[in-house]
């Protein structure tokens, strides 16, 4: 016979099988290159954000814009065919400076995320 304790165990176990985590349906910024943060020694040609989640390809984007605001994409984001949780946009020539990095993207299961961060480039 089940103790009481054994069966409060049980029902919380099964509870939290169940149950959705709401952190695992997001794709959050994993980590990027150029860093976050970080400053480059020289234009990178490409920008990689990599996600916690496969991306949806018609829905993600990110711009890189400069001191001035302009944007420096020399073209549209695309995720990689290869890792769907990968998007990457090519980058016109930088000048040395400091660029800000905005993204929004929405994971396979339909949940949208978005955030920005800065690198620099040139000597730090």
């Amino acid at each position: 016979m089940m103790t009481t304790r054994a069966i409060a165990a049980a029902f919380v176990l099964a509870a939290l099988l169940i149950t959705p985590a709401p952190l695992w349906a997001h794709a959050f910024l994993d980590h990027s290159d150029p860093a976050v943060g970080s400053t480059v020694p020289a234009s990178p040609a490409v920008l990689h954000l990599w996600f916690t989640q496969e991306l949806e390809p018609a829905f993600s984007w990110v711009t890189v814009t400069d001191g001035s605001g302009a944007s420096v994409n020399d073209g549209n984001a695309a995720i990689d065919p290869s890792n769907p949780a990968e998007l990457t946009v090519k980058l016109k020539p930088l000048p040395t400076g400091s660029y800000t990095v905005k993204w929004h993207v929405l994971s396979v299961d339909t949940h949208t995320t978005e955030g920005d961060f800065s690198f620099q480039v040139g000597k730090g």
